[in-house]
């Protein structure tokens, strides 16, 4: 008996990560790859032609966000598979995409393994990650929680501790530089400083209890 192939729908500007699909879906008859996309725009017709099973998209195309299209599919029904394969590996980025439902998350450069092993891992229902996507994950629910300061105080320390300006932290939380600066300016006041440096160092120092 002959089974239906899942069909693919890759959503990528990068002819190596293109050659790498087709030669493992050439290898393997379980898969149909229906639709390479090179835009955003090039996706969504494609989608509408194929309906896909399973796509993998990069979180940037062409200067926009693949994250943003990939979210218009997930909420179709039957919503699809989705593996992020990307340059990027920042973790907003990370939760970005796991927010709207993605199923596993690959950062490049990929091989012929590690997509055939991610593939198998989703066909078990299963959630691929790279090792460095696994290591920020773990890192971020390791992060030390001061018990005097609140969750979003708590979130601004642990970003100055890896050296991130007002800009930095600001983007990162999606909130205002002037935001970031009153919650700075709290923290000083729970920890009786005056400035970054005395904060990190007193916190350093074990003064304040982590939980």
């Amino acid at each position: 008996m002959t089974t239906t192939p899942i069909t693919v729908m890759l959503v990528d500007y990068d002819p190596h990560t293109e050659k790498l699909c087709r030669a493992v879906f050439s290898l393997n008859p379980e898969y149909q790859l229906a639709a390479v996309c090179h835009s955003s725009r090039d996706a969504l017709r494609s989608f509408a032609r194929y309906n896909p099973d399973l796509i993998i998209s990069e979180t940037l195309v062409q200067g926009a966000s693949g994250l943003r299209t990939v979210d218009l599919f997930l909420q179709k029904v039957p919503a699809p598979k989705v593996l992020i394969v990307s340059t990027e590996n920042d973790f907003d980025r990370i939760k970005q995409a796991f927010k709207i439902g993605v199923n596993g998350y690959l950062t490049k450069p990929l091989t012929q393994e590690r997509l055939a092993i991610a593939l198998k891992t989703i066909r078990e229902e299963g959630t691929p990650l790279s090792n460095d996507v696994s290591r920020k994950i773990v890192s971020v629910f390791r992060q030390k929680k001061y018990e005097q300061l609140s969750q979003r105080e708590n979130e601004i320390i642990a970003l100055l501790e890896q050296g991130a300006t007002y800009k930095d932290i600001a983007r990162k939380l999606f909130i205002t530089p002037s935001t970031v600066n009153f919650h700075i300016q709290n923290i000083y006041l729970k920890l009786n400083v005056n400035s970054k440096s005395e904060a990190l160092t007193k916190l350093k120092q074990g003064e304040i209890l982590a939980a």
